[in-house]
Order: structure tokens, then sequence, then C-alpha cells
């Protein structure tokens, strides 16, 4: 069946693709579980989203997430992409101004700010330090002993992150991850403050790559670093740096929702047979 495809650039930094490419389907409805996991995997990319009518009241639409090796329940760039190509493909929300999105965690809202997009981020479903086993996992694949990290905390919104911060922006440009230390499941989190016009400096790394722009990872650090007090009410993150890519994360806390956005461009619009 023929059906509309986006491939969107999400948290780019400027005018041509910076950040990190979302396949979209915009029109999902038939294909089964296998059909979505074997075509994510065939893009090959950090994530492909699914658009589908939505299931729950109050929903513009629904979403499902596929990485090229499983399904998740919520990401930040595909959030972000996926209100992107809905709304390019001529999708009216319910709500002027806000896009209320579906996916395995629930009602995720989205708002439009001039160029950019953002999501209200959703609570951590896991918080406080790393249990001594995901410690260890941290600590081989980093090379890095946990004596001379800052702190270290669990941002499980969707994915399972293991958050670590390290001394600095450079000792996370600077360090070296071990990816082979890390099991199909493991997700870790490298942050640290920066002093260059950005608030700090990510990096999320998985087994097998490591991520551009990770949005679902910058909301479980805003969250972390917000609650201590390490980083003002509105601010700018990059990430991307060691894989090519210079990409801005905008994160806005209005006292009630911490909201994480981006710049969304479409790169590539148009059929694909599936």
């Amino acid at each position: 069946m023929d059906r509309r495809f986006s491939q969107v650039d999400v948290f780019g930094a400027g005018p041509g693709p910076s950040g990190n490419p979302l396949a979209v389907v915009h029109d999902a409805t038939g294909l089964d579980d296998a059909a979505m996991q074997a075509f994510a995997e065939w893009m090959n990319l950090s994530e492909t989203a699914f658009l589908l009518p939505p299931a729950a009241a109050g929903a513009d639409y629904r979403v499902r997430i596929f990485t090229p090796t499983g399904e998740l329940p919520f990401a930040g760039h595909p959030t972000l992409g996926s209100a992107h190509a809905w709304l390019s493909a001529g999708g009216v929300p319910r709500t002027q101004g806000e896009v209320v999105q579906e996916c395995g965690v629930g009602l995720v809202r989205v708002r439009r700010d001039a160029d950019r997009l953002s999501f209200a981020a959703p609570p951590r479903r896991r918080t406080g330090p790393l249990d001594e086993a995901h410690l260890a996992i941290a600590e081989a694949a980093l090379g890095i002993p946990r004596t001379d990290w800052v702190s270290h905390e669990w941002g499980d919104n969707g994915p399972p992150w293991m958050m670590v911060q390290l001394e600095d922006a450079g000792a996370v440009r600077r360090a070296w991850v071990d990816r082979t230390q890390l099991g199909v499941h493991d997700h870790l989190g490298l942050v640290g403050l920066a002093a260059d016009g950005y608030a700090y400096e990510v990096r999320g790394v998985l087994a097998g790559f490591e991520d551009p722009v990770t949005g679902s990872l910058n909301a479980a650090v805003a969250q972390w670093l917000r609650g201590r007090g390490d980083v003002p009410a509105a601010y700018v993150a990059t990430q991307g740096s060691q894989v090519g890519r210079h990409g801005e994360v905008f994160v806005d806390d209005d006292g009630t929702d911490v909201w994480i956005g981006g710049r969304a461009r479409t790169v590539v619009d148009g059929r694909v047979d599936l």
C-alpha cells in the first residue's frame, strides 16, 4: 500500500539538517507490529514513527515509536518530529496552538512557539541514585571511576536513562564510551555543565550507537538539574558534537511543566510502499 512518508530533522540548530533524523509513516493503519518493526529496522535510524488515528479521548493522533530493535513507549525527538509531520500534512489540533499526542506513556502535550515545537516532559517513572548493578555497568562503559563523577541518577521516562554527571561539558566531550559494556536495554546519558552560552552538553549512548540529539534524555536531565537548582528556569542545551551534529534543545520550566523544545524541518517528503 502506498503511504505518505516524511523524514524530519529534529533539534537542528540551523537551516540545514544538523539534528536527529526521524522517519515518519503518516497513515500506518493496517500495519501490524512485525511490519512496523521490519520497516524501522530497514530505515536504520534511531527511531521511526507510525501515525495512527487516536484511541484516547482528547488526543489529536496516536504514534507508535520503533527503534531498529524494538518499540518505545515514549521518545522526545519522535514526539516533536511526529507533531511537525502531522501538522505539515494538514492536521488541525483540537486546541489552537497545542497538539495532544497519544503514545505508550499516555497523552503528551506539544505546543507551538514561533519556529519551535515543545513537549511537556512526562514524569520520570524511576528516580533516585543508580543501583550497584547499573553503577558497575556505567563505570565499565565509561572507564571513569565513579569517585570522579559529580553525581548520578535514574532518568526513566520511557527509555531507562542512567544519567551520569561529569566534571563539565569538556569532560563529556572527551569521554570515550565502550559500548560493548552496555546491554541491549542499557541507556547511558552523560551530562556536564557548560560555560559557552549553553547550560550543559549531553550525550546519549546505547549499545549499538550514540544518539545525535535526545529529547527524552534532555527531559530527564532538565527535571534532575532543575530539582537541584543547577540550571535556570529557561536555558538552551546542546548535543551531538561527538557524532558530527549540532543539536539545540530549548528548556523552559513554567512552574507546572518542564517543556523540551527544538526546531523541526521536513527534509524528505514523498511516498513509501508498505
